[in-house]
């Protein structure tokens, strides 16, 4: 068994036999360069743990060639302190390729997905798996999870950079998938422990007025189907913007003039009533004739679908249709029109009802809140669902919408819902 320095020129005199050749390093211990008949060399590094009734192995470092001597050593010296403290590095490079293989992040993201965000974020799974999707698989793709880091993290909210809300979404799922990881026993310590998240978004307050208001209804109608009658009902409703363009004919109730948003749908969880005011009413009844139905509205399928299979999506480009017509509309020689989004139509109908007189707790009950008088110890013992005061209020909301429509346009252009149809 031949001994000496492993260097360049010793491995460069090294020549294939009719076996293979080795050559030992004389200072560190199971350092070895090996060539095969056919020429070939390579460093490997020799081992056994348990004493002398230990197994002999071997784990190749690698080509010579694509290693320098000089590095291979630096290997050697690696492994060498491994195996004084009783770690196999062929056990480790075989748990290292299956983490590469098992806890690559692509795959790994979906699995978080099905097994814990369906599971844990029923409602808002799929908005999870969206940011995932769009923000985080295209930095980290295949790299393995115990390989991330504080930098890829980084990498990662520099997507959303400028989107306030969307890069604290992004933060709060990709936190919950790493503390799922070392739940499940797949991670020791997550990356973005100890991170400060993105700060908050500012606090919105627009509220459309009520030449905002009816430009909007406007707007909406030169739209068309589906993105036109959609808007009406959020105006109308109040209601969240998923829980209206997914609505589903089977929750509604013609004869009792009343929607029931199911808990699954509901973005807090919690079921609840929304009396369907007569504008409301009108809308679903033009709706309904879309179906080719003769009367009542149908019993099952989207109330807003393109394809008939799933609810409507788009609702960004939709909106900026409505910005531009809403534009077209105004004066010539007013201002242009500050910016709003879908979601501020909610805060409109809220403010609304507070001109119109209407209780806080009523309003609470409308927007399906939990808090104020309905949180802690009042919710618990205060089970009054409002119905009869939901209603009065949607009624008076409705009559408010439907006066500014024939206030503002005397010459009767703008068609409401049972005479557009």
């Amino acid at each position: 068994m031949a001994k000496g320095r492993i260097n360049k020129t010793n491995v460069d005199s090294l020549l294939p036999g009719a076996a293979e050749v080795l050559l030992w390093d004389d200072k560190i211990a199971g350092f070895g360069c090996k060539v095969m008949p056919t020429g070939a060399k390579s460093y490997l590094f020799q081992y056994r743990l348990g004493g002398r009734a230990g197994r002999t192995r071997r784990v190749t470092i690698g080509k010579h060639g694509s290693l320098t001597p000089d590095a291979a050593r630096k290997e050697a010296e690696r492994l060498a302190v491994l195996v004084s403290q009783g770690i196999d590095p062929q056990q480790l490079k075989q748990d290292n390729a299956r983490k590469a293989v098992d806890l690559a992040f692509k795959g790994y993201a979906q699995t978080f997905v099905d097994d814990c965000l369906k599971v844990r974020w029923k409602r808002s799974h799929k908005d999870g798996d969206a940011l995932l999707r769009l923000y985080a698989i295209p930095v980290l793709g295949n790299k393995p999870l115990h390989e991330i880091n504080r930098a890829d993290i980084r990498a990662v909210l520099a997507k959303a950079k400028g989107k306030v809300a969307t890069s604290r979404n992004l933060f709060a799922v990709l936190r919950r998938l790493f503390r799922w990881a070392v739940s499940q026993g797949d991670l020791d310590v997550s990356p973005i422990m100890g991170m400060e998240p993105p700060p908050l978004p500012v606090k919105r307050d627009r509220v459309l007025s009520d030449e905002e208001l009816t430009l909007a209804w406007k707007g909406s109608d030169l739209l068309g189907y589906p993105f036109g009658p959609f808007v009406r009902l959020l105006i109308l409703t109040g209601q969240r913007l998923e829980e209206v363009s997914g609505l589903e004919w089977h929750e509604l109730d013609k004869d009792k003039s009343l929607w029931s948003l199911p808990a699954d749908r509901a973005k807090n969880g919690n079921a609840t009533l929304v009396p369907l005011s007569p504008l409301a009413v009108a809308e679903l009844n033009a709706l309904a004739r879309r179906t080719k139905r003769k009367d009542g509205w149908p019993r099952k399928g989207f109330v807003f679908s393109t394809t008939g299979e799933t609810s409507i999506s788009g609702h960004s480009r939709a909106k900026r249709r409505l910005d531009r017509e809403m534009e077209k509309l105004k004066p010539k020689d007013a201002p242009a029109i500050p910016l709003w989004r879908y979601h501020d139509l909610r805060r409109t109908l809220a403010t609304g009802m507070q001109r119109l007189g209407v209780r806080f707790e009523v309003t609470e009950a409308i927007m399906n809140h939990v808090s104020g008088a309905k949180s802690g110890v009042a919710g618990v013992y205060q089970l009054h669902d409002w119905g009869p005061e939901k209603k009065a209020a949607l009624k008076a909301w409705s009559g408010h919408v439907e006066g500014l429509l024939t206030e503002k346009d005397t010459s009767n252009v703008v068609a409401l819902a049972e005479k557009r149809a």
